[in-house]
């Protein structure tokens, strides 16, 4: 990745998720990855967006299902 590499935009279909505390916890799990800029997680969408500069998506559904939720 380059300097000036961009953000990219990440979406995924989250299961599991039921209330705000569900949401939170993968909020955490992943603002806590290096590149993450911003999270936003949606239990009455099912979904999670993410942008990060310099991360694979391996690493971000692997980090949600580490802490608990099935990505689709």
């Amino acid at each position: 990745m380059g300097l000036f590499s961009r953000a990219e935009e990440f979406e995924f279909k989250v299961s599991g998720m039921d209330c705000g505390g569900c949401e939170r916890k993968i909020s955490k799990a992943l603002t806590a990855i290096r590149g993450v800029k911003k999270v936003a997680a949606s239990s009455s969408e099912g979904s999670v967006s993410v942008t990060a500069k310099g991360v694979e998506s391996t690493v971000l559904t692997g980090t949600i299902e580490s802490v608990g939720f099935k990505v689709e």
